[in-house]
């Protein structure tokens, strides 16, 4: 039987793969079988892992503003807060409320008089806001 010499394709293939696992350690950085599977394991985490990241911002925000909202007597509850939030329509999402939370509890506690005690604030608030 002749000899085939074959392309590099191959090695080509190999290299680049070794390449997107150059940081793994010991021996899932040298193998290549290894590599392989390590660098699966490693995309699918990453796509697993970034809706886990939204929802534990989330939590972390909507527990911030709970903190807040209990400490100086804004409201009784968190969703007493945020139910008022939207029928006065003024939405702000969690992640700015938090930001205010923790940087200027004031003016959460003024955004919150507002909502609570006048009627056609919302120019007030967002007033206030700004």
């Amino acid at each position: 039987m002749t000899r085939v010499r074959r392309g590099y394709a191959a090695r080509r293939r190999r290299t680049k793969n070794r390449s997107f696992a150059s940081t793994f350690r010991g021996a899932h950085s040298k193998l290549t079988r290894m590599i392989a599977q390590q660098t699966m394991r490693a995309l699918v985490s990453s796509h697993r892992d970034r809706g886990r990241q939204k929802r534990d911002f989330r939590r972390l925000w909507i527990t911030r503003i709970n903190a807040v909202t209990h400490e100086s007597k804004v409201f009784n509850s968190y969703s007493k807060f945020i139910h008022n939030l939207y029928t006065k329509q003024l939405l702000l999402n969690r992640k700015i409320l938090a930001q205010i939370a923790i940087s200027n509890k004031n003016c959460l506690y003024m955004i919150s008089n507002k909502i609570r005690f006048s009627n056609k604030g919302d120019s007030q608030i967002k007033e206030i806001i700004k």
